[in-house]
């Protein structure tokens, strides 16, 4: 009886580490989930970080920094009580994504005929990866795209809304006060950027371009 004691409480122990690693994986599903319910019904994630590391409890608090990136390999804190362990999973989530139909050379201004959809891996994508073919039509190329290559951000630009030397009008508000006033655009900017402006009696002015092309002050 003795000889088999120490096989038992193997086994035990084995039972022990299979629940909460089971548990602490469920955990860490429902916590990606909820942050991303869009993808959701096809996210999973894989916990990487060995037993000796989980945190003690067993409802852990999980938070992430707020620079983390949604899916691949992330780190997470896992928080009990005053007691913080850091585990590494891999987020993994399918869905479609924009790539190139036909060869696109810099400087194109891309239509829906350029993009298409397809469906993969979305956590083993480049950073900014377009998912949305709105996000890409009417913007230009700043470099070529292969065909079947994925589309990323970094890759496009938006038009120019004002460009160096254009005419624009700058509109400048604040509490009980409001004023116009025409002046020439010292740079390219698109809406929301930022873009310096020579008003008509020399001053330099600073705005942000809005839809209409206007340039607009807050005081």
């Amino acid at each position: 009886m003795r000889s088999a004691t120490p096989l038992l409480v193997g086994l035990f122990g084995l039972f022990s580490l299979q629940t909460p690693a089971a548990d602490l994986t469920a955990q860490l599903n429902q916590f990606f989930k909820a942050r991303d319910a869009q993808h959701a019904d096809s996210m999973q994630v894989v916990l990487r970080t060995p037993a000796a590391q989980w945190p003690p409890c067993e409802t852990p608090h999980f938070s992430l920094p707020g620079n983390s990136r949604p899916w691949g390999n992330i780190s997470v804190a896992a928080n009990c009580g005053q007691q913080r362990r850091y585990l590494q999973v891999q987020v993994q989530v399918s869905g479609q994504y924009v790539v190139a139909a036909r060869q696109v050379t810099r400087g194109t201004t891309l239509a829906s005929a350029d993009l298409q959809l397809m469906r993969g891996r979305l956590d083993t994508l480049p950073a900014r990866a377009v998912l949305n073919p709105q996000q890409a039509i009417d913007a230009i190329s700043v470099r070529d795209i292969p065909p079947g290559q994925a589309v990323t951000l970094s890759m496009v630009r938006q038009p120019w809304r004002v460009k160096a030397g254009q005419n624009v009008m700058v509109i400048a508000q604040g509490e009980g006060f409001n004023a116009s006033g025409e002046g020439r655009a010292l740079n390219n900017a698109v809406v929301a950027q930022s873009v310096r402006v020579r008003m008509g009696n020399g001053q330099i002015v600073n705005g942000k371009v809005a839809a209409d092309g206007n340039v607009l002050i807050t005081l």
